[in-house]
């Protein structure tokens, strides 16, 4: 399991990747699609045309670490396809990991007053 910290940037691919990719295609298609730095820290987040299926890329600075899940009786719920990258916060990709509506987490508004 993968439990972010509340400093961790996230960035998901908007658009399907092939799944037979590895850790250095994934690394690639970072660089050359998404125009980012894989060993920055951040997390990315890619998605197979099957809604099922989710690629997490991170470098946690001793190595890149791949994460491949399948949800068994769910789909993910999958940002809009359009070109390019989102970002998302660490409490979203908590709740996208899980399988859960991540559109949902949104942050609390602090009153001032």
């Amino acid at each position: 399991m993968i439990s972010p910290s509340g400093d961790l940037r996230v960035y998901v691919a908007t658009r399907p990747i092939d799944f037979r990719k590895g850790i250095d295609g994934l690394a690639l298609a970072i660089q050359e699609t998404l125009g980012l730095d894989p060993f920055s820290g951040a997390a990315f987040v890619f998605r197979a045309k099957r809604a099922d299926r989710i690629k997490v890329l991170v470098w946690d600075q001793t190595g890149m670490v791949l994460v491949h899940k399948r949800l068994e009786a769910a789909k993910f719920v999958r940002p809009r396809v359009q070109d390019g990258v989102m970002k998302m916060s660490p409490a979203q990709f908590a709740a996208l990991f899980e399988g859960l509506d991540w559109r949902l987490v949104r942050p609390e508004r602090v009153r001032r007053g």
